[in-house]
């Protein structure tokens, strides 16, 4: 049977240290010795089960990957759960404000990322049998943590060869974020993106939106990535909605599992 581990990690400087961080452990763990692909993931608490979820609904990752045994190690780590701290967290430059915050973003994106390279990943790599070679690591999250994703694979490409972009909050720094990726020699990779079409509350919203997707996953391609921009009919901004793409970017980011 699989099974969901925990432990806590220091994640100093930043606040709420140690936090919590969510392992999944497929079905077929306990039975071998071999070595699993794995996915780093944002929003750990999110993921797995209801009762931990934010808003009372999580991913149902725990019970796609059971059903379809799916070898695959999953990591998330919980956030910073203080007012929009969060947002600073997963923020990796300095941010238009949107007239729904009261104070600009304070960008620490940058230091959330380096704990996942030189901490998270690190320490995960002594307790599980998990790879630590990008062509089996792959990084992931929705919102402010899909902006991450694409962050994180860009600026650490020689870690991860994967990413999962969901909803991605592009419109806080997306010029920053271009930047990057233009500057980037990528090696091989496989980037999965999306967008709701009822995420946005008005047409010229959610087309600004969907061009902003279409510039980024044109300049990954122009890099040699394989991408998947994908227009989730109904999608809404939510854990509910995130749940139903779970098997397309899952089976897009690691074909060889399935």
């Amino acid at each position: 049977m699989s099974r969901i581990v925990t432990f806590s990690l220091k994640i100093d400087p930043l606040l709420q240290s140690p936090r919590k961080i969510w392992v999944y452990l497929p079905n077929s763990y306990a039975k071998t010795t071999k070595k699993y692909d794995v996915l780093y993931m944002f929003d750990g608490h999110n993921l797995f089960f209801d009762k931990t979820a934010t808003y009372g609904k999580s991913w149902g990752m725990k019970e796609y990957l059971d059903k379809h045994n799916v070898d695959l190690v999953v990591v998330g780590q919980d956030c910073n759960h203080t007012g929009n701290t969060r947002l600073d967290e997963y923020c990796p430059y300095p941010a238009i404000k949107p007239k729904w915050l009261d104070q600009a973003i304070n960008p620490l994106g940058e230091i959330t990322a380096k704990w996942f390279v030189h901490v998270l990943k690190k320490e995960c790599e002594k307790r599980f049998r998990i790879y630590s070679s990008r062509n089996h690591v792959g990084i992931a999250g929705s919102s402010m943590g899909g902006l991450m994703s694409a962050y994180c694979i860009s600026k650490y490409n020689n870690v991860f060869s994967k990413a999962a972009c969901i909803s991605p909050a592009l419109y806080f720094c997306d010029k920053e974020l271009f930047t990057l990726i233009e500057k980037t020699s990528f090696k091989s990779s496989r980037i999965y993106m999306d967008l709701g079409s009822e995420e946005a509350k008005n047409k010229k919203t959610f087309v600004s939106r969907m061009n902003t997707l279409l510039e980024m996953n044109h300049l990954f391609t122009n890099k040699r990535c394989e991408t998947y921009p994908h227009l989730v009919v109904d999608g809404t901004h939510s854990e509910s909605s995130w749940e139903t793409i779970v098997p397309i970017f899952l089976e897009f980011l690691y074909p060889h599992l399935f």
